[in-house]
Formats: structure tokens, sequence, C-alpha cells
């Protein structure tokens, strides 16, 4: 038993150490340390919502009403990750980037379903942002008109 344990002592270490040693292609895949690193973190998905601007969407298409809910629900499940996620890096501009893209599309969903919303008027280079009350009071309105996401 003892043989066994000095035989494979040095095949170990030896490939260990040739895990380490950076490849020629180093700059193109992680070493090992990284790559052991990385083991426990996720890998943040990166999610591409587009919004169809507000002259398009014709209301009375049923199409476009299920897909501004699904986009709904894909950035509100977005939003709800990046909160419980603590460790995400930029997660302040993530959480302000993808809480304005929602108040966009929840603006483009009042519009389609006849309701005031309470976003404000664009500004050149501002983001639009509703405060958390006129939000819930903007997905109110929606659900209570049949909308759901």
């Amino acid at each position: 038993m003892e043989t066994l344990f000095w035989m494979a002592l040095p095949v170990t270490v030896y490939g260990l150490l040739a895990a380490a040693v950076p490849s020629p292609d180093a700059a193109r895949r992680p070493g090992l340390w990284a790559r052991l690193r990385g083991l426990g973190r996720r890998r943040a998905r990166v999610e591409t919502i587009t919004v169809r601007p507000a002259e398009v969407a014709d209301p009375d298409d049923p199409l476009v009403v299920l897909a501004i809910q699904v986009r709904l629900g894909a950035l509100a499940d977005h939003i709800r990750r990046l909160e419980s996620d603590e460790h995400i890096w930029a997660r302040a501009r993530k959480l302000e980037a993808a809480q304005a893209a929602y108040d966009a599309l929840l603006d483009e969903a009042c519009r389609l379903a006849g309701v005031r919303s309470h976003l404000p008027p664009a500004e050149t280079g501002a983001l639009r942002r509703r405060t958390e009350p006129e939000r819930f009071e903007d997905e109110l309105e929606l659900a209570q008109r049949g909308w759901s996401w």
C-alpha cells in the first residue's frame, strides 16, 4: 500500500504543476487558479430585450400584447435575480438599467391598454424612472385589465 502512495504522489504533483503552467493560448483560456476561483460563481447571463417603438405597436394585435407581457415577465425575473445576488459586479448600475427598461416597457403596456402612465416625459440623456408607488399603481391597473406577467 505504501508503494502505491509513493508511485501516485509524483504523478499527482506533476499533474498539478502541469495544469498550473500557462499554455501558449493562455490569453484565451484562464489558468488553473482562475478556473478554481470561478467554480463557485455563476456566470452572468446577458439578456437582450428589445422594446418596439410606441408608434409601431398595434394595440389591437394580441401578439404584440403577448410579446410585451413575456418581456415584462423576463425583465421582472432579471430584476429579482439582480436584487437577490449580492456578488454581482456593478449591481447598482445593472439594477438601474434594468429598472429603466422595465419602466419603459411598462409605459408601452399602459399605452396599449389605454391606461394613463406615471412615467415622466423623456428628457435628453436622462433615465425615465417611476417611484415604487407609481409603478405599483400602473401594474395594478394593468392587472385589473387582464394583463399578467
